[in-house]
C-alpha cells in the first residue's frame, strides 16, 4: 500500500527538484562517439519507449524528418509485436528511465544476432540497467531517483534528446547546455511563485460533467500526450491527449460547457489548427486555455517564456500541466501522484 503523505511529498519534492536535476545534466559529458554518428549509414531510424519516453521522442521525430531521414516513432509493445521493423541497417534509439519497462526488456530478450540493429543508443537513468548493458552508445538523463510520476526524468529525457540531436548536426554543446541551464532558472522561478493554476482546477472540476482534452501542435505535441498521461496518473482525472486538428475528428463532440481544454503552442497566429480550434471551442462555452508565450483566440494564458526558444516552452509547459495535476488531485480530493494500482517500473507486459 502506498503510505499517501509520502507519496504527495515525494511528488511535490520531483517536481520542485526539477531544475537542479537539468542542471546535472547540463553540467555531464556526452558520449564522444556521438559526433562522428554519420545518420545517412542507416536505412531507417527507429524511436521506441513507453509513456512519456515515447512522446519525449516527438521533437527529435518531427527534426529527423524534416531532414529528409527515413524515421519511425513507435512504442516499444508495437515494436515487440512487429520486430522485423528492425534491421541490420537500423539505428535503434530506445528511451527508458528505468531502463527495465518489460516491453524494453523483452524487446532487448527478442533481438537475435541476425536481427540486431547495427546500432544501439541508448537514453536512461540507470548505468545498470539492461538497457544500459546492451547499448552501443550510452546517454544517461542524470535525473536521479523519482518517488512516483515522471517529472525530473521527463524534463532531463527532453534535454538529453536535444543535445544528441545537436551532436549528430556537428553543433557546439556547449551553447546547447548553457540555454538549457537558463531554462532551469526560469524553471525555478515559475516553481518558487505561487501557482496560478488552482483556480483553473477549481472551476474544472465544479462542471457537472468535467473532461479534459489537451492538443498540441509541432513539438508542443509532447506536452500534450505527456501532459493528458501524467493527469491521469497523478490527480486520476479523465484527460486525453491529441496531436494538431485530431480533436476535430470525433472528440469535437465533447465540447461545450464542462470541457477544459488546454492548448500548447507557440501562440502564433500562423499556427495551422490551434487559433481556430481556441475560437471554435470558446464558443461552445468550453473551457479554453492556452499553455505558452501568447494567448490563442478566446483563451486563458499560462505563460511560457518567449525568450527561451521551443525547449523552454516544452520545459515551463511540462511544468505548468504538473502544478495543475496537483491542484486536480487535492480538488478531488485525492492525494497527489499516489500510484492506487501501478507503481513506478512497469515491468509486467
Amino acid at each position: 500500500m502506498t503510505d499517501p503523505a509520502r507519496s504527495s511529498d515525494g511528488y511535490l519534492a520531483d517536481i520542485a527538484a526539477q531544475p537542479d536535476a537539468l542542471l546535472r545534466h547540463a553540467d555531464s559529458e556526452l558520449p564522444a562517439t556521438l559526433a562522428g554518428l554519420d545518420l545517412g549509414q542507416y536505412d531507417r531510424i527507429v524511436l521506441t519507449g513507453m509513456g512519456s519516453s515515447l512522446h519525449s521522442f516527438v521533437p527529435v521525430e518531427r527534426a529527423l524528418a524534416a531532414a529528409g531521414l527515413p524515421v519511425w516513432r513507435i512504442d516499444s509493445g508495437q515494436l515487440l509485436d512487429t520486430p522485423q521493423r528492425i534491421t541490420p541497417g537500423t539505428l535503434l534509439w530506445a528511451t527508458s528511465q528505468s531502463g527495465r519497462s518489460g516491453e524494453i526488456v523483452a524487446l532487448l530478450e527478442a533481438l537475435t544476432p541476425a536481427t540486431r540493429p547495427r546500432t544501439l543508443l541508448a537514453t536512461t537513468d540507470d548505468p545498470t540497467s539492461p538497457l544500459a548493458a546492451a547499448a552501443d552508445i550510452l546517454v544517461l538523463l542524470h535525473s536521479g531517483p523519482e518517488a512516483t510520476v515522471s517529472t525530473k526524468s521527463y524534463l532531463n529525457t527532453l534535454a538529453a534528446h536535444r543535445r544528441v540531436l545537436a551532436a549528430l548536426r556537428g553543433a557546439d554543446d556547449l551553447a546547447v547546455t548553457e540555454d538549457l541551464r537558463q531554462c532551469a532558472g526560469a524553471l525555478r522561478r515559475l516553481l518558487a511563485g505561487p501557482p496560478a493554476i488552482a483556480d483553473v482546477a477549481k472551476r474544472a472540476l465544479s462542471a457537472t460533467h468535467p473532461r479534459f482534452a489537451l492538443v498540441g501542435t509541432g513539438d508542443d505535441a509532447a506536452t500534450a500526450l505527456t501532459g493528458a498521461l501524467i493527469t491521469k496518473e497523478a490527480s486520476r482525472v479523465a484527460a486525453e491527449g491529441y496531436v494538431g486538428g485530431a480533436f476535430r475528428h470525433g472528440p469535437l463532440e465533447l465540447a461545450g460547457p464542462g470541457l477544459t481544454a488546454v492548448l500548447f503552442g507557440p501562440g502564433d497566429a500562423q499556427d495551422p489548427v490551434l487559433p481556430a480550434l481556441a475560437h471554435d471551442l470558446s464558443g461552445t462555452g468550453s473551457t479554453v486555455i492556452t499553455v505558452g508565450p501568447r494567448a490563442y483566440p478566446g483563451s486563458e494564458l499560462l505563460a511560457t517564456p518567449a525568450d527561451r526558444g521551443t525547449f523552454g516552452r516544452l520545459a515551463i509547459g511540462i511544468a505548468q500541466v504538473q502544478l495543475l495535476t496537483v491542484a486536480l488531485a487535492q480538488t478531488a480530493g485525492n492525494v497527489p501522484g499516489e500510484f492506487r494500482f501501478g507503481r513506478k517500473i512497469t515491468d509486467t507486459l
